[in-house]
């Protein structure tokens, strides 16, 4: 349920390295990285279960080549996309234009999973479920809750909400500010699939204890 990440400005090639090798070690869903990093990760997991995947138009969603991001992380080696909503579109009402947003990223991920990021700390309620409508209807496999870079993460509300609003039609993915096993299983209790979380050891290690 971990998708085993690791979003900093500063990461090199030692920790992507350590990262995709806890990644195995422990077997999680992927390693989620920026697209600099794609082609090494998918080269240190070949021939190990956890796929590789990339954040696009990260972290604010302000972006007009998102797809271009998408077509080169999946040739890349990336098995699944992490996309940012170009949230002031959705804050205007301009559902259109996030429409568009998501289903360019959806076509140029060649049918691997794509996870909608809705940045759930700036959105009420109503455009959380309609950022959710969207993201199905554009064929989106996952909806997930912040990029963990804005004011705050994962709600249990909000991850309530969005299982509310999908109906078990696409997953869930909590993600920002998961930092511990009691963390992880609010989450999950609340209805959670995927688990995005940079303490995906640390959890799996309380678990151990």
């Amino acid at each position: 349920m971990i998708d085993h990440t690791l979003l900093r400005p500063d990461a090199g090639p030692r920790e992507i390295g350590r990262l995709c090798e806890e990644a195995a070690l422990h077997g999680f869903a992927t390693v989620c990285v920026n697209p600099v990093w794609v082609s090494a990760a998918a080269g240190l997991l070949r021939g190990s279960s956890p796929l590789v995947c990339s954040v696009v138009g990260f972290p604010l969603g302000a972006t007009t080549c998102a797809d271009a991001e998408t077509a080169r992380a999946v040739g890349e080696g990336a098995g699944e996309i992490d996309m940012v909503i170009p949230v002031g579109h959705l804050k205007a009402g301009d559902t259109a234009a996030v429409s568009r947003a998501i289903g360019r990223v959806v076509r140029a991920s060649g049918g691997r999973p794509v996870k909608v990021i809705l940045e759930t700390c700036l959105l009420t309620d109503p455009e959380k479920r309609e950022a959710c409508r969207l993201a199905e209807e554009c064929g989106a496999a996952w909806v997930k809750t912040s990029p963990g870079f804005s004011t705050a993460g994962a709600t249990a509300a909000d991850v309530r909400l969005m299982v509310a609003a999908v109906g078990g039609r696409l997953g869930v993915k909590a993600s920002g500010g998961i930092r511990s096993l009691s963390d992880a299983l609010t989450m999950i209790e609340a209805g959670a699939a995927r688990l995005g979380t940079s303490s995906g050891v640390r959890i799996i290690e309380e678990i151990g204890s």
